[in-house]
């Protein structure tokens, strides 16, 4: 007779077991699962790399984050589990512009995106393509999550007589605080560069290329020599695996072309500066490569006659010439803002929807800096500051469009605001009863150590 298995109960033993194998004697632990949620594993890497992140971000944890940040990911397997049951779907695009935003976030807090690199490598071992990767999977997760629960809790609808209601019976101390939101419009110009300085950095690259293709020296030796992409340098250019859509668009074509190995491909142009690169191998749709990155520098001459240009623009729309807005759509070199009349538009912002409402903090620092000392419709004079994506310097001018000065809430000024708090208690509620529930019909297993914890939801141990 036939003995039939359930599978379920093999893959919950499994992760029940690989706690027990994961490690090489007692002293050497190479990780270990610290929960299971549903068939999903939660490793103390995990719970590690979340806290570190939190740290860095300045994020409050309110409590112990080796209580706090393990139930965090176990609520958010439980919604993940079910999105699967409903067959939630996140379209790519949707994905990539998560991504980016995540991206720009690291690049604002760390300063540029080579530090971003470092940041991860040292701290995470993670290649930029395993970085690239893991914001990708943390994105679509997010969003995941972020749809489940929309689904869940549907279109809450409240009245105004509700809000009101609710502002009433709030206490004075309780009422909350609206701090100061901006939205700015910004005209940026990418100072030229000259022709001698282009030459030169060409110049060097057809160098090492002599060099590699003579044998004088390895590729990888002059990347972590002389190349300004930090994170790869490191590595001695190698980038690790990647498909088309994670490079830029000139890097790729050329990258992809390659087919030996031994050989160093053209120079390349791409929105980061000058490369020559090397194949390592192919796999597929992806390719891992080594590169060596320079960019040309911008002289103080040319950043000069830059700024100079905006100023005469400034003075231009300050005396009715043409629009602020006409001036960002025809002349600024900044394509995020360009077709938005120079709106900046925030992605670092918790609402799920874009806004254009920036707190002081989460404006580029250069630019809080100007806005700050701005009145309303006042255009500043021009300043540099540092392109987030390529790192390049670059001059600007911006225009404060709207303030809003903080301020306790008032229901006659912030009706909206109020409006939002009652409906995001009412979906907090919703999706509190629906995690106790949930629980009630999860395989849950906490490590022993793992356990003593004041959680937020009970009923994770069970009798």
């Amino acid at each position: 007779m036939k003995k039939f298995v359930n599978f379920r109960f093999v893959v919950l033993f499994a992760l029940v077991m690989l706690a027990n194998v994961v490690a090489y004697g007692q002293d050497n632990v190479i990780d270990e699962v610290v929960w299971v949620v549903g068939d999903e594993a939660i490793l103390k890497s995990e719970v590690e790399e979340a806290r570190l992140s939190a740290l860095y971000e300045g994020r409050k944890i309110d409590g112990d984050p080796y209580c706090v940040i393990p139930e965090e990911l176990a609520v958010q397997k439980l919604f993940l589990h079910q999105a699967r049951l409903d067959s939630i779907d996140v379209p790519e695009s949707e994905v990539i512009q998560r991504v980016d935003a995540m991206t720009n976030h690291w690049i604002q807090m760390l300063g540029s995106r080579e530090k971003m690199e470092e940041y991860f490598f040292e701290q995470q071992n993670k290649t930029p393509s395993q970085i690239r990767e893991t914001l990708r999977e943390n994105a679509r997760e997010g969003l995941t999550v972020q749809k489940m629960q929309q689904k869940l809790v549907g279109d809450i609808k409240v009245t105004p007589s509700e809000v009101r209601r609710y502002f009433k019976d709030l206490p004075q101390d309780s009422i909350p605080y609206v701090p100061t939101q901006v939205e700015v419009q910004i005209v940026t110009l990418q100072p030229k560069i000259p022709i001698a300085e282009i030459e030169d950095v060409k110049s060097r690259l057809r160098e090492y290329t002599d060099r590699v293709n003579k044998g004088e020296t390895e590729f990888s030796t002059l990347a972590r020599m002389y190349s300004e992409d930090r994170g790869s340098a490191m590595r001695g250019g190698e980038t690790d695996f990647m498909g088309k859509g994670m490079m830029d668009p000139a890097y790729a074509a050329v990258a992809f072309s390659l087919q030996d190995p031994k050989k160093v491909s053209k120079i390349v142009e791409s929105e980061y500066g000058y490369h020559i690169i090397q194949l390592i191998e192919k796999r597929g749709d992806r390719v891992n490569t080594r590169h060596i990155l320079l960019r040309p520098k911008v002289s103080e001459k040319e950043l000069i006659e830059a700024c100079a240009r905006l100023d005469s623009i400034a003075d231009d729309i300050r005396v009715g010439k043409f629009s602020f807005d006409d001036a960002a759509a025809a002349l600024s070199h900044d394509k995020d803002t360009r077709n938005n009349h120079g709106l900046m538009v925030n992605t670092n912002s918790n609402d799920a929807m874009a806004t254009s409402k920036f707190e002081m903090q989460e404006l580029p620092q250069d630019v809080a800096k100007v806005v700050d000392k701005l009145n309303v419709g006042e255009i500043s004079k021009a300043f540099t500051m540092v392109n987030e994506k390529d790192g390049k310097e670059i001059c600007a001018i911006v225009k404060l469009k709207t303030r809003i000065n903080g301020h306790k809430a008032t229901i006659t000024e912030d009706y909206q605001n109020l409006k939002e708090i009652v409906i995001a208690k009412r979906r907090e509620e919703m999706l509190h009863k629906w995690i106790l529930e949930k629980q009630k019909h999860t395989y849950v297993r906490i490590d022993e150590n793992w356990k003593n914890c004041d959680f937020k939801y009970p009923g994770w141990i069970k009798d």
